[in-house]
């Protein structure tokens, strides 16, 4: 007889910090806009989340990115939120549609919180996630705030170096414990 068993696995993951001082513009390339935050965005945010996020290691570590509904049920949440902040949170979207997203809330006085940056696999490699990024960040300081955060799984190099170009610091190594049922 088989016998579930729920295994803890540990994920390393980086508190990071920028201050929002010096931040450079965000630059698209051509053929691709920023939508401003609108409740009527939720379902495409879900699905942009989703898409972006489905096979990356975050929907480990994170259950509610690793289906379209966990996505729907998050953004939802975020939503409803006191601290959501809609001038950091942006949908991407280019000549085939939306291709990316990004929410921002405001986690204490002064400190913005990055959730959730994502850009589909597709559309990688082209300098979105940084203007995605940088859209979001001028959203904290057109807010008020001064330094932005946000986390970071230390297996994802390439979003760590994106981080970093953009002024970035590590605060902060923290563990993320993830309960994962094992048949034995």
């Amino acid at each position: 007889m088989m016998q579930a068993v729920t295994a803890i696995s540990y994920y390393k993951r980086y508190k990071m910090e920028v201050d929002l001082q010096d931040l450079p513009p965000a630059h698209l390339p051509p053929g691709f806009q920023f939508a401003a935050w609108s409740s009527e965005l939720l379902d495409i945010h879900a699905e942009v989340l989703f898409a972006c996020f489905q096979q990356e290691i975050d929907a480990n570590v994170f259950s509610s990115l690793s289906s379209g509904l966990g996505c729907q049920a998050l953004m939802t949440e975020l939503n409803r939120k006191a601290n959501f902040l809609p001038e950091a949170t942006w949908l991407l979207t280019g000549r085939h549609g939306p291709c990316g997203t990004v929410q921002g809330v405001r986690e204490r006085k002064g400190l913005g919180a990055i959730q959730n940056l994502g850009i589909t696999p597709q559309h990688r490699g082209q300098g979105l996630g940084e203007a995605l990024l940088l859209q979001a960040l001028h959203g904290f300081r057109r807010y008020g705030l001064g330094k932005a955060m946000l986390e970071v799984t230390a297996q994802n190099e390439v979003a760590i170096r994106l981080y970093r170009r953009v002024g970035f610091r590590r605060a902060k190594t923290v563990y993320k414990a993830v309960p994962s049922p094992r048949l034995l």
